[in-house]
């Protein structure tokens, strides 16, 4: 079986010239949307996001501006700034980098974030607007695999998904989104029992757990459709997905790559949001 490559480039191109249209009304009528980055770490690789970020905003005429707490902020430091932001009639959008300083709970300090302006819907306010089927932004990257599997024409509705992780960044968010579709969820997780048994018995297998190629052709039947979420750093430094490609290609129908899959689609949602925040705060 010839296994279809589910790249994201084509999804994202779609998403930022949409986005860039609407960026350009927003600032021919007023200013650009605008996005502050809350960074409390000295990470690499968030470093590399962050620039990926600014350069994705600027390429679609957003401005963003990034605000550096240090390494060693306090929780109550990162609560403080995220309300002030929060408040800032001129700021469109707030996003809190990860990881953060040792002690510090996500939960605990993204709560200050307004959910009107969390984009990356990270505060337990926006998980529950969307676990309640309510207005919010989900976590761009749950919502990239259904954005992806929509472009690609992959049918949803009335199947059988099931979701490898359990993390409010992917996991739980997107089965909430997926039972939006009319799919049937299973989530699994480090305490599933016989985990290639579950997922065999999917139509489609999202990877989502963070353990580099962990998903095998045991863990997918023939013909299924496979969403690859994983960034894990390889052996030769390069980024590996949750799944084993070469194990997985000829048995399962679709595979996103990584890089370039899902990747892409999340970057051009997050910029989206952006934009859906700037219009929903100037129409008010």
């Amino acid at each position: 079986m010839d296994t279809t490559s589910l790249t994201g480039k084509e999804t994202a191109a779609a998403l930022n010239a949409d986005t860039e249209r609407r960026v350009g009304a927003l600032t021919e009528k007023s200013a650009a949307p605008r996005l502050v980055l809350v960074v409390a770490n000295d990470d690499p690789a968030s470093g590399w996001y962050v620039k990926s970020l600014r350069r994705a905003a600027q390429r679609l005429g957003i401005d963003c501006d990034t605000v550096d707490l240090g390494a060693d902020a306090a929780a109550d430091t990162i609560r403080a700034e995220l309300a002030r932001l929060s408040a800032d009639a001129a700021v469109d959008a707030v996003m809190l980098q990860t990881p953060l300083p040792s002690g510090v709970e996500l939960n605990d300090v993204s709560v200050a974030i307004a959910a009107a302006k969390d984009v990356d819907g990270v505060s337990p306010l926006s998980l529950g607007l969307l676990g309640a089927g309510l207005p919010g932004f989900p976590p761009a990257t749950a919502e990239a695999v259904v954005a992806l599997a929509k472009h690609h024409d992959i049918p949803l509705a009335g199947r059988h998904v099931a979701i490898v992780g359990r993390s409010n960044v992917v996991g739980k968010p997107l089965a909430q989104l997926m039972l939006a579709e009319n799919a049937t969820v299973t989530v699994c997780h480090s305490r599933t029992a016989d985990l290639p048994a579950v997922t065999a018995a999917a139509d489609v297998v999202v990877a989502a757990v963070g353990r580099a190629r962990l998903i095998t052709g045991a863990h997918v039947r023939e013909g299924a459709v496979v969403f690859d979420v994983g960034t894990n750093e390889g052996p030769d430094g390069g980024i590996v997905g949750d799944v084993d490609p070469e194990s997985v290609r000829g048995k399962a129908a679709a595979l996103s790559p990584v890089p370039g899959g899902v990747g892409p689609v999340t970057t051009a949602l997050l910029m989206r949001h952006v934009v859906l925040a700037a219009e929903a705060a100037r129409s008010a």
